[in-house]
């Protein structure tokens, strides 16, 4: 027997098909502009976007309703700086050692290096986590479902968000990146999935020249 109490859909609201499109062509349009940027402005952001961005995230589908994340929002210079040269240490040796060449090939047109400025100019990097269980106020554990699929739906929601918002953003995956647990002193059930940076671009900002595959490249219909 299920412990919720089932209610009516509060908000839905049946659009009609020309509502519907408008909407989609309305927000594809929005969305096909989000460029991932390396160069961000030191200007300061208004945390209540921040705010507002992560609340969206948070409304992300996910497994048996267990929320599984957990999200750590760093502004402070001296912490991003240590991120910074912990997530350097990393690439390095990813970059010298562990990456395979046909890695490499694929990187070197976009200019990506083991330098990693933008961890400490953005102004605020949200470090975002995956929590294998809950720990409930009596000590007993309450298992999560489904954690790196249910993070990854709230982290796609939450860039969607803050470019929505007018922001730009950037998703870093150094690896290992387990000193991340270290320096924001989360528990030993959280797992760091992903460090976003997010600010406003620089003046004159540039990105690569790149395009999308196709609707047929990407999607089959049955």
């Amino acid at each position: 027997m299920s412990k919720y109490q089932f209610v009516p859909h509060p908000t839905y609201n049946k659009l009609t098909k020309t509502e519907m499109l408008e909407k989609a062509d309305s927000f594809y349009s929005l969305m096909k502009k989000r460029r991932t940027v390396r160069d961000f402005s030191n200007e300061s952001i208004p945390i209540k976007v921040i705010e507002k961005a992560l609340l969206t995230a948070g409304t992300a589908p996910n497994g048996a309703n267990m929320q599984p994340w957990h999200f750590v929002v760093v502004r402070e210079q001296e912490l991003k700086k240590q991120i910074r040269i912990e997530a350097e240490k990393v690439e390095k040796e990813f970059y010298e050692s562990k990456a395979p060449e046909y890695w490499l090939d694929a990187l070197a047109p976009l200019g990506t290096d083991q330098n990693k400025e933008y961890l400490e100019k953005a102004p605020v990097l949200i470090v975002i986590f995956g929590q294998k269980h809950t720990l409930l106020p009596d000590n007993k554990i309450k298992q999560h479902y489904y954690i790196n699929e249910s993070v990854g739906i709230a982290t796609g929601m939450l860039i969607t968000a803050i470019h929505n918002a007018g922001l730009v953003s950037l998703t870093h995956t150094p690896k290992p990146m387990l000193f991340l647990r270290d320096l924001l002193e989360r528990p030993k059930y959280e797992t760091p999935f992903l460090i976003l940076a997010v600010g406003y671009p620089t003046e004159n900002v540039q990105v690569p020249d790149i395009s999308k595959k196709s609707l047929d490249e990407i999607a089959t219909f049955r």
